[in-house]
């Protein structure tokens, strides 16, 4: 059990308003474990703004917390843990439970306009569409949409051997084996795609009807950069926003794993609410209601301290997306 009191997450409500964003930002990273972690690893926050804050805390967790750095840029599950003494496990995983990275949390509601499933390594992607499909066969949620969000990028060795996945050749293979066994999909579905090779502008978009008459789509997102990465959460974002016709009133349910809950919220809300006005809540998976079980070393202090990091890194960007929005209008 947490040694802090939960800290809320920015709030995102259908027609979105932008103007409490840097309170909501303020109140999560300079939360008391904030201020905890920040000083078991030999800092003080400073007194700034908003923008201060985060710009130190952009510093102080690439020194510190990045892990994924210092291997070069390794998928998450191939960072070799460091050592931590008890007593800073315990603080850590006592924070990041605070933070909203630890706990799986029910939808704030039952009706959504649609629900999103975030890609990543393969056994999130098995284990966040069993969770979705959960949620609406046992009616916990309403929805007429769902749509799985992945990309191109190739799976390792270790990936194709979970079940299921044999035979699968990139991270949207894995959602749509997930889609379809979560679903009891037995059709093809339709496919469309881009022309060619298999590169990071490659795209592709394959159409299902649930028994439940839930349309599903898995789509596997182009990046942004293409000559430089593959793509990422945000290009996701935008990939299916380009293709849906969202509404300032709609209602968005994203599922995804409780450690990337900051991180991809603060995304969403970037790239979806404040574009298009609509409102996101933002959950991750229960581990004890699916079938596929975590990893090992999924819970490890290094993987919070990185996703901490990550929830600081992408509060950055919605900061710095809303002062510019302010600043066109």
């Amino acid at each position: 059990m947490s040694g802090f009191a939960p800290v809320a997450l920015p709030a995102c409500a259908p027609n979105f308003q932008p103007d409490a964003i840097a309170a909501d930002i303020e109140v999560w990273i300079s939360s008391e474990p904030i201020r905890a972690l920040v000083g078991r690893f030999g800092g003080a926050l400073p007194a700034a703004d908003v923008g201060g804050l985060l710009t130190w805390l952009d510093d102080f967790s690439g020194e510190h917390w990045d892990f994924r750095k210092r291997a070069a840029g390794a998928e998450r599950d191939q960072v070799k843990a460091p050592e931590f003494d008890p007593p800073t496990t315990q603080l850590v995983t006592s924070a990041a439970t605070a933070l909203q990275l630890v706990e799986p949390r029910m939808p704030a509601h039952r009706e959504y306009d649609h629900l999103l499933v975030l890609g990543g390594l393969g056994r999130a992607c098995l284990q966040r569409t069993e969770y979705a499909a959960q949620l609406i066969d046992q009616g916990v949620v309403a929805v007429p949409e769902l749509a799985a969000l992945g990309s191109f990028r190739p799976l390792t060795a270790a990936e194709k051997e979970l079940p299921g996945l044999a035979g699968s050749g990139h991270e949207v293979d894995a959602m749509d084996a997930g889609v379809r066994a979560a679903f009891h999909l037995d059709e093809s579905g339709l496919l469309e795609s881009s022309d060619g090779p298999v590169d990071n502008s490659s795209w592709s978009v394959r159409t299902y009807r649930s028994p439940a008459g839930v349309e599903v789509h898995v789509l596997a997102s182009p990046s942004s950069e293409p000559a430089t990465r593959r793509a990422n959460t945000p290009d996701t974002y935008e990939f299916w926003a380009q293709r849906i016709k969202l509404r300032a009133k709609d209602r968005i349910l994203v599922v995804t794993s409780p450690i990337y809950v900051p991180f991809q919220h603060a995304d969403a809300m970037r790239m979806l609410a404040l574009r298009y006005g609509c409102g996101i809540d933002t959950i991750g998976f229960d581990s004890g209601k699916v079938s596929v079980p975590l990893a090992p070393g999924a819970t490890n202090p290094d993987r919070y301290l990185q996703e901490i990091r990550s929830g600081i890194l992408s509060m950055v960007r919605l900061h710095r997306a809303v002062a510019e929005s302010a600043a066109i209008r």
